[in-house]
């Protein structure tokens, strides 16, 4: 065999053997959709992965890509959809123009998502219902089960408008950027518990027209989501309070369901004011019946 042939004869052996060993290697590990089902028992079914860590999706841009759908961790030890769940006693730093507010919104107003109202921001931020993320290098949206949304432009850092030059509304007016990994998105603009229909949370804590939310978003791997807020009312609380949060992906191909409300509500005239009564986990709703002991129990009480 000549010199030619034989360097022509290896050279396609190894085209063959990279072939073969270019097939072999195992694919990217992404995880798999969850089962199909009744579209509304499907978005609560947790999505659940138990392999290694998968790196965190990036944008063209290189930025961490947030999109998906997000299901909420519960914590342990600490009441659902409260805004004061990491403070001592889980209550948040009212004024004393923030208590009466408290007490009017629980004695006086029905909850406003019960009578088909936006929850707004900060609200949807605690609540425990999923949400859907998606996002490109410059919009960043939020979709809520509640069939609302809220949309973010993001670009260079930059100055909140004044808050008496905006029209105030429930998702408020807001920039975003970039602080490395972290998107921080900022708003202001927001309405008032003490003449309009909103609320801070579903504790029925109270939200005033000169709030700023400053909420700063990550996502350390593929299959975890986490904010850190800062919410700044001095009208209503007596210093800005932090309130932070973590969510599990929910599995690729997967959204919010469908959600029908509107104010004309049937059982409008059976719901009563204020978020209701705390139950065993220190959450709050109706349907608890077991009277609360007189001296409440700690913390602790409340790891189910």
């Amino acid at each position: 065999m000549s010199l030619a042939k034989s360097v022509l004869l290896l050279s396609v052996l190894a085209a063959l053997s990279g072939s073969a060993l270019a097939q072999k290697k195992p694919a990217a590990t992404r995880p798999a959709q969850a089962e199909s089902g009744d579209a509304e028992t499907e978005m609560f079914r947790p999505f659940i992965y138990n392999g290694p860590p998968i790196a965190t999706p990036r944008l063209a841009d290189g930025k961490p890509d947030l999109s998906g759908f997000w299901q909420g961790a519960r914590e342990k030890g600490v009441p659902g959809g409260n805004h004061g769940k990491d403070q001592p006693g889980f209550i948040l730093p009212l004024s004393e123009k923030g208590k009466r507010a408290m007490i009017y919104s629980q004695n006086h107003t029905p909850d406003p998502e019960a009578v088909c109202i936006n929850g707004g921001i900060p609200r949807h931020n605690s609540s425990g219902l999923p949400f859907e993320i998606l996002q490109t290098t410059d919009r960043f949206s939020t979709l809520y089960h509640y069939t609302t949304h809220r949309s973010a432009t993001v670009g260079p850092k930059r100055d909140l408008p004044p808050k008496d030059h905006v029209t105030k509304t429930y998702f408020g007016t807001n920039v975003a950027y970039w602080d490395g990994d972290t998107l921080v998105i900022e708003t202001t603009g927001l309405r008032d518990s003490s003449f309009e229909k909103i609320w801070l949370d579903e504790n029925g804590n109270p939200t005033s027209d000169q709030t700023t939310v400053v909420e700063r978003w990550s996502r350390p791997d593929y299959h975890h989501l986490q904010l850190e807020e800062t919410v700044t009312d001095l009208k209503y609380y007596r210093e800005p309070f932090k309130f932070t949060r973590k969510w599990n992906y929910g599995g690729d191909g997967r959204g919010v369901g469908e959600y029908s409300c509107n104010e004309n509500n049937v059982e409008r005239e059976h719901i009563g004011p204020g978020a209701g009564v705390i139950g065993p986990d220190g959450g709050r709703g109706f349907g608890y019946n077991a009277p609360l002991p007189k001296t409440p129990p700690g913390p602790d009480a409340y790891d189910l």
